[in-house]
């Protein structure tokens, strides 16, 4: 089975502002932040269900390295990334997203 990924239009705004703000940080610090993204999302078309089930069929994969979780669930062969979360904002702000 081939799967692929899907984002929904806030969790691509939350991944793009997230990098912006490393970047800002720290120049190059951004690309750092979307290769440990992408390396996170690669794992999971290989292992969907490796993560634990949050809320209904939301699952969390926490990043290394930064504080941010995937929220995520699976449809299929469609891994769908409804948040990009920072893990020490706003907590649980998710739950209305998924």
């Amino acid at each position: 089975m081939t799967r692929s990924i899907s984002f929904d239009a806030s969790a691509q705004l939350e991944l793009d502002e997230a990098a912006d703000f490393y970047d800002l940080e720290s120049p190059g610090l951004g690309a750092e932040f979307l290769d440990t993204v992408e390396a996170a999302l690669h794992s999971l078309l290989e292992f969907p269900e490796s993560c634990s089930v949050l809320l209904g069929e939301t699952r969390k994969l926490v990043l290394e390295r930064f504080p941010y979780s995937v929220m995520y669930w699976i449809d299929g062969d469609v891994i769908a990334v409804s948040v990009i979360a920072h893990q020490r904002r706003r907590p649980g702000y998710w739950r209305d997203h998924s």
